[in-house]
C-alpha cells in the first residue's frame, strides 16, 4: 500500500499538467495492462495515466523529447541519457499447429535448431522479431517466411493454422491460446530464451518516488502474468 500511496502523490509532478505520459510497446501492452491497470485504478490512479502503444524507437524519441514521462520496452536504450530499470523476465515459448509441433519434435529442438523458412516474424521495427531473429543466430536476409505481420495476435492466428512457426511471449501466452484455438505452445530445452522487460526514463528524472512505485507495480504485475 506505500508504493501505491507514493505513486498516487507522485503522479502529480512529472508530465503536463500532473499527468504521467507513460509508452509501452505493442508486444507488451495488450498483456500486462489488464493486470496492472486495476491495480492503480484501485486508489483512483488511473484518470492521471495516459497510455503511448507504439514501437520501441518511437517511444524512445518521444521520452527523449519529453513527450513520455517513462516508456516499458524490451531493449536497453543506447541513448546515454535514458536509464532502464528491468522489471521482470519474459521467457520465449514456440508457438504453432499441435501438428507442426508434434511433426518436428520441438521439445527436443533449440532455438538454432529451427528452420528458418517456417519461422513467422514480426515487421523490421518490432523488437520482438528482432529478438527471436538473434536467439535463432539469424537474419531479416535469411530465407524464413515472412508475411509481413505486424502484430502478435496475427502471428499466432497463421501458426495455429499451420502456415509456421512463431515466437511467443510468455507473457502472452494465456491471452494468445485463448484467442487462437488449434495454438499450441511447447518450451525450449534449457537455457531457454527470454527478454528482459524494462521500465526506462530520462536520467534527469529522479528515480526515488514515482518512478520506482510505478517500476514496482509493473513489474509485480508482470510477474503475476507470466506466472500463470
Amino acid at each position: 500500500m506505500a508504493a501505491l500511496a507514493g505513486l498516487e502523490q507522485g503522479m502529480r509532478q512529472p508530465g503536463q499538467g500532473g499527468r504521467l505520459m507513460l509508452g509501452m510497446i505493442p508486444t507488451v501492452a495488450p498483456y500486462l495492462l489488464p493486470e496492472a491497470l486495476p491495480i492503480l485504478r484501485a486508489r483512483d490512479i488511473g484518470r492521471d495515466l495516459h497510455l503511448r502503444e507504439a514501437p520501441t524507437d518511437r517511444l524512445i524519441d518521444e521520452l527523449t523529447v519529453g513527450r513520455l514521462d517513462a516508456a516499458v520496452a524490451a531493449s536497453v536504450p543506447e541513448n546515454p541519457d535514458l536509464v532502464a530499470t528491468p522489471l521482470f523476465t519474459d521467457r520465449f515459448l514456440l508457438a504453432g499447429s499441435q501438428d507442426q509441433i508434434d511433426r518436428i519434435g520441438a521439445v527436443h529442438l533449440g532455438p538454432r535448431d529451427l528452420d528458418p523458412g517456417r519461422l513467422l516474424l514480426l515487421d523490421e521495427g518490432h523488437c520482438l522479431g528482432d529478438q527471436a531473429l538473434e536467439v535463432c543466430g539469424l537474419t531479416r536476409r535469411g530465407g524464413r517466411l515472412d508475411l509481413g505481420a505486424a502484430s502478435l495476435s496475427t502471428l499466432c492466428r497463421l501458426a495455429a493454422q499451420g502456415m509456421g512457426l512463431t515466437f511467443l511471449p510468455q507473457l502472452a501466452a494465456r491471452q494468445e491460446r485463448a484467442a487462437a484455438p488449434g495454438l499450441a505452445v511447447v518450451p525450449f530445452p534449457e537455457p531457454q530464451p527470454s527478454r528482459k522487460i524494462l521500465l526506462i526514463r530520462r536520467a534527469s528524472t529522479p528515480a526515488v518516488g514515482w518512478f520506482d512505485d510505478l517500476a514496482d507495480i509493473l513489474a509485480k504485475a508482470g510477474q503475476a502474468v507470466v506466472d500463470c
